[in-house]
């Protein structure tokens, strides 16, 4: 098996893994999103520092230490993460998976307006369309839900600076990881210390099964990760773009055909609407790095 083919196999595993998350957190329950998000965040942290010890790789704390806007940057894409992995737990816990499936198919347009307000770029025409089809698909799912979609405006807006935050740190995905969860296990064990105080905790109370769910909550968020960096290193861009449509695609078949959760013909065309974004968006891309990758092979033969 060829290196790029691997990283396809790598990308489409951690991106089956995402988008069938969905499953994974129905199973906690009765367990409420924050203590989820708690033993998510506990667990995370002690199977990566595991994973760190294996590898021996504890340099990179030393360059945090001594990079304040290094560590001030990490605390926010903390922050980000955490309130994206609350948002999606209680979304697919209170039977709105389908809502977050959205939120990820709208992510890569709402990258794109922060590249333009945050980063100063400039949009192609092709991608200002895509926008603009993405805006109006909104603003048909708000009519339809009656309010604004806000679960799945929060994922895409913290997920999407999250994104632009670790591009600017360039910290590798397990090192990244760990230090996120890191600055959050601190809030994380006090709400847990409290929650067991009061009477309120469900981990070690509910099944064997239940506990056992809990535990590997930090395997399985690591896992993904380090499969898709691994995937990042070997696939084209092109090809990586494409493949960020599999875990939303597969959150939208859960919520609908294993949860049965409603979609009516207005909340259908939405969706037909960001489906449409996202094509003109994913062509444009693929034209664009085809038409770069032209003027590099020019360029080395000149």
């Amino acid at each position: 098996m060829s290196d790029e083919r691997r990283g396809y196999v790598y990308g489409l595993t951690a991106y089956a893994m995402w988008g069938f998350f969905p499953i994974y957190f129905k199973f906690l329950r009765p367990s409420p999103p924050l203590e989820i998000l708690a033993h998510r965040v506990v667990w995370s942290v002690l199977f990566v520092a595991l994973l760190l010890t294996v590898m021996r790789n504890w340099r990179f704390l030393g360059r945090l230490v001594r990079t304040p806007r290094l560590l001030g940057g990490v605390t926010l894409a903390a922050v980000l993460i955490g309130v994206n992995w609350g948002t999606y737990i209680y979304g697919v816990n209170s039977s709105r998976v389908v809502e977050t499936a959205l939120g990820y198919f709208i992510t890569p347009l709402l990258v794109v307006l922060l590249g333009v307000t945050v980063m100063g770029e400039r949009l192609r025409p092709l991608q200002w369309a895509a926008v603009g089809i993405g805006g109006l698909a909104v603003a048909i799912l708000a009519v339809d839900y009656g309010r604004l979609p806000y679960i799945a405006l929060t994922l895409a807006a913290s997920f999407g600076c999250y994104g632009l935050i670790k591009k600017r740190m360039s910290l590798p995905p397990a090192e990244g990881l760990f230090v996120e969860s890191a600055v959050l296990v601190i809030p994380a064990l006090a709400f847990l210390t409290w929650l067991n105080l009061s009477g309120g905790a469900q981990f070690g109370h509910v099944s064997v099964q239940h506990t056992v769910l809990m535990l590997v909550a930090g395997v399985l968020t690591a896992i993904p990760l380090l499969l898709f960096a691994a995937a990042t290193n070997r696939v084209p861009l092109a090809g990586l773009g494409i493949l960020q449509y599999v875990a939303p695609i597969l959150q939208l078949a859960v919520g609908v055909l294993v949860y049965h959760e409603p979609m009516p013909p207005a909340r259908l065309a939405g969706f037909g609407l960001v489906w449409l974004a996202l094509l003109v968006f994913t062509v444009d891309g693929i034209r664009n790095a085809r038409a770069a990758a032209r003027v590099r092979a020019a360029a080395v033969a000149a």
